[in-house]
Order: C-alpha cells, then sequence, then structure tokens
C-alpha cells in the first residue's frame, strides 16, 4: 500500500514542476498556514483534511494504475515538503533507488492554501494521474529524441565542432523535453478528474485552485497550458461522466 510521510531527502526527474529538493523535517513538522477564508481555516484542520484525502485517494490510485498498467510500479508514496517561504507546489517524481516508486510531493504552502479537501483530491488526482500515464518515461524519451536531432543539425552545421554538438544537445533535450508538457498537463488534468471523481470528490470545486494561481498563458514550449483551458476541461470530462 501507499505509505504518507512526512519528509525526503531528495528528489529526482520530475513533470510538471519546476525542480524542488525536499529537505529533512522533524518526525512531527509544523505546517505554515495561510489566510484560507472557507473550509481549511486552521493548522489543525488543514493537517486533518489532507490525512483523510491521502486515506481515500492512495488506494483508489493505486488500484487505477494497476487496472491501467502493466509492469509499472503502482505504489505511491506521499510526502510533504516542510520547507517555510514556498510558494504553493506539488509534483510527481519517481524514486530510483526503490525500483521506481512513484513519489508524489505537496508543500505545507498548497496544504494550508487549499480552501477545500476537493481542491487537495483534485491536485493529488491530477499528480497521480501524471505517473499512470507514464509522463516521466515520455518525457525523457522525448528529451534524449531532441538531443540526438538537435546534435545531428550541430553537426552538419559546424563540421563536426565537438563544442557545437554538445551545445546542440543541450538545447535539444531542453525542447524535447517541453515539446509536449502541455499535452501532459492536460492528460494529467482529463484522468484526475476522473479519479477525483471516482473518490468521491468534485473536480468542478477542486479546479478552481486554478483560478488563484499565475496564469502561464499559451507561451511557445511553455511547460504548463493557460488555466482557462484546464478549468474548460474539467468541466467537461466531469459532465460526462
Amino acid at each position: 500500500m501507499m505509505r504518507w510521510a512526512l519528509a525526503m531527502a531528495a528528489t529526482t526527474l520530475c513533470v510538471a514542476c519546476e525542480p524542488v529538493i525536499i529537505s529533512s523535517a522533524p518526525p512531527t513538522p509544523e505546517l505554515q498556514v495561510v489566510d484560507t477564508p472557507d473550509e481549511l481555516r486552521t493548522q489543525r484542520q488543514a493537517e486533518r483534511a489532507f490525512a483523510e484525502v491521502v486515506k481515500v485517494m492512495e488506494p483508489l490510485a493505486e488500484r487505477e494504475c494497476r487496472n491501467r498498467t502493466r509492469g509499472m510500479n503502482c505504489d505511491f508514496r506521499i510526502l510533504v515538503d516542510t520547507r517555510r517561504g514556498q510558494p504553493p507546489n506539488a509534483f510527481q517524481t519517481l524514486d530510483k533507488e526503490v525500483e521506481n516508486q512513484p513519489v508524489i510531493v505537496f508543500n505545507s504552502a498548497l496544504i494550508a492554501d487549499a480552501r477545500n479537501v476537493d481542491e487537495l483530491a483534485f491536485v493529488m488526482g491530477h499528480e497521480a494521474a501524471h505517473h499512470i500515464q507514464g509522463h516521466i518515461q515520455r518525457q525523457r524519451l522525448n528529451a534524449q529524441v531532441g538531443a540526438e536531432l538537435f546534435s545531428e543539425i550541430a553537426a552538419t552545421l559546424s563540421g563536426g565542432n565537438s563544442e557545437a554538438v554538445e551545445i546542440g544537445g543541450r538545447i535539444g533535450q531542453s525542447v524535447g523535453a517541453r515539446s509536449f508538457s502541455k499535452e501532459f498537463e492536460l492528460e494529467a488534468d482529463e484522468l484526475g478528474t476522473i479519479l477525483t471523481a471516482r473518490a468521491g470528490y468534485d473536480p468542478v470545486v477542486g479546479v478552481q485552485f486554478f483560478n488563484r494561481i499565475p496564469d502561464p498563458g499559451n507561451r511557445f514550449l511553455g511547460t504548463h497550458p493557460p488555466n482557462a483551458q484546464r478549468i474548460a476541461l474539467v468541466r467537461r470530462t466531469a459532465a460526462g461522466l
């Protein structure tokens, strides 16, 4: 079964997030709580709400993972980054030391900022969906293909100059990793909506979290699609369930 923990010493490649290093924390960390005018008003309530969502979502995410995949490690592990002063964030990564065990990390700022359990459940469903849909593996493949293609182009244009080939490879790796990031986010939103609803939460309420985070717009090679597009997708998916 998936285990809920409150600290992690290090992290590896992650999908749909900026790199975050998780520091070790005391056994009973103190969560930083920001003003939340709706359901989650106190630190204790935020902790209880998160624990409730983990208890409900973890077995469902593992079950869906096993039903939808073959040979994939579905033993999710959920961790909390307790560092203070961080913007709300959550991401999915893999623990290479435990047979690519899927890891979902929430930071305490996101837990405190959540207005209700539906938002926590939707974010957790979204991150679980990244793993179920193999986004890290697909991102790595895209990065590899991009690096090889740009290296070949650089070699042709530079007459085989090793420095140019190396630089081209690095650029291609970055471009390749970002090429389908928006599509990955939308795929995770769609499956995350399904997981959230099957767990008994309301994904349409949960997706309102996007109304409080900066809108990335529709940038070329951006990592996230516009918030309005994501909200519309969740509503369409939920309406079809």
